[in-house]
Formats: structure tokens, C-alpha cells, sequence
């Protein structure tokens, strides 16, 4: 069965994602800090060292399992580190996977670096694993993700209700979005011209 390469690495003109390692740590805790409010809406407080080491753990665990590609993303305007995103819950058998994960530093945001970073993955995961389906979910309450996977093509499917237990003790309901394998050519022609 294919895999996706561990070394996978994506670039556009604006954005490069590289694998996340272990050094990426303290870079991440300071930009992490940068914002508390924005982990309101994320499974785990990557403000906290605790659990931005959890996070880490798990983006390494996941990898190993070939369930998930975690990347650092890179600015490369300025040449430093903005973020981070995933193609993760992949499944070869059923040609599709989840983009999420996502975040970014203050600084980086409305940049327009994470649109170059979701269309880096769909275009590997559309054009060269051939895959049907892409997906997207975030929290319900969450309006600037849901804005922004909207600005993506991502078209919302529903709720699942009280779906995730936050850092927080919060009951999540998520929402999700998906882009389809027809809809990606007519995407690349409008929302994502010129990226490449």
C-alpha cells in the first residue's frame, strides 16, 4: 500500500511545510504565548508547556503510525516560523484525509500564509495520492476558522454534537467541511491561482 513519504515536504511561492521535529519546540511555546484566547478552541492549550509537549507527542506518535504528516509551516517572506498544520486521519484504503492541526502565530494570521498552506496539501493529496475527499473540522463556535475554511472551497456538512473534550473540561460540538476530488481543478482556477 502507498504511503505518504515521512520526509514530505511542500512548498508554494509563499509557504514552505516541512516535517515537524523536536527542535521546532521552543519556537512553538513562543508563539503559542502570543495569543491565550485563541486555544479556547483548540483540543489542547499549546500555550502550556505541559501540553504543547502532549501535542508534540502525539503529532510524532501519529506520524509513526502513518495516520498523520505534521509540518512546520514557514514563512517565506520573512523566513521564520509561523505555525503549523497537518494532513492527518489518513486513509489510503478510502482516498481521503483531514486537514487540521492549524494554527498559527499572531503575526501570521489574515497573511494570507494559511491559504498557501491548505492548498500546498490538497494539491499533493488531490494530484499525487489521488484522493476523493478532503476534510476539515473545527469548533462550531469557532467563526474565523469556519470563515476561513469557507475561504478554502470548504463546503460545511454538518454537526457532530458534543464531540471532543476540550483542555478546558468544554463539550466541543464540531462542524465540518469537505472538498471533493471534482471540485478541486475549478478551486485551483479561482480561489487558488497563483500560488505556485
Amino acid at each position: 500500500m502507498t504511503t505518504i513519504p515521512p520526509d514530505l515536504t511542500l512548498e508554494t511561492k509563499r509557504a514552505i511545510l516541512r516535517p515537524l521535529t523536536a527542535a521546532d519546540y521552543d519556537t512553538f511555546l513562543q508563539l503559542a504565548k502570543q495569543d491565550a484566547d485563541m486555544w479556547y478552541y483548540f483540543s489542547l492549550n499549546l500555550g502550556d508547556e505541559k501540553q504543547l509537549k502532549r501535542w508534540f507527542e502525539l503529532a510524532f506518535s501519529e506520524k509513526l503510525a502513518n495516520t498523520r504528516r505534521p509540518f512546520t509551516i514557514i514563512d517565506k517572506q520573512t523566513g521564520q516560523t509561523g505555525g503549523s498544520s497537518s494532513l492527518g486521519n489518513i486513509s489510503m484504503h478510502d482516498l481521503r484525509a483531514e486537514i487540521g492541526w492549524s494554527w498559527l502565530g499572531t503575526a501570521f494570521r489574515s497573511t494570507g500564509l494559511n491559504k498557501h498552506a491548505k492548498y500546498a496539501m490538497m494539491k499533493y493529496a488531490f494530484e499525487e495520492l489521488n484522493f476523493e475527499r478532503i476534510e476539515f473540522k473545527t469548533d462550531e463556535q469557532n467563526a474565523r476558522a469556519r470563515k476561513g475554511l469557507e475561504n478554502v472551497g470548504g463546503i460545511a456538512e454538518g454537526v457532530l454534537r458534543s464531540h471532543m473534550t476540550m483542555w478546558n473540561n468544554r463539550r466541543r460540538s464540531s462542524i465540518y467541511y469537505s472538498v471533493l476530488k471534482n471540485e478541486w481543478q475549478g478551486l485551483k482556477e479561482t480561489i487558488f491561482k497563483d500560488m505556485d
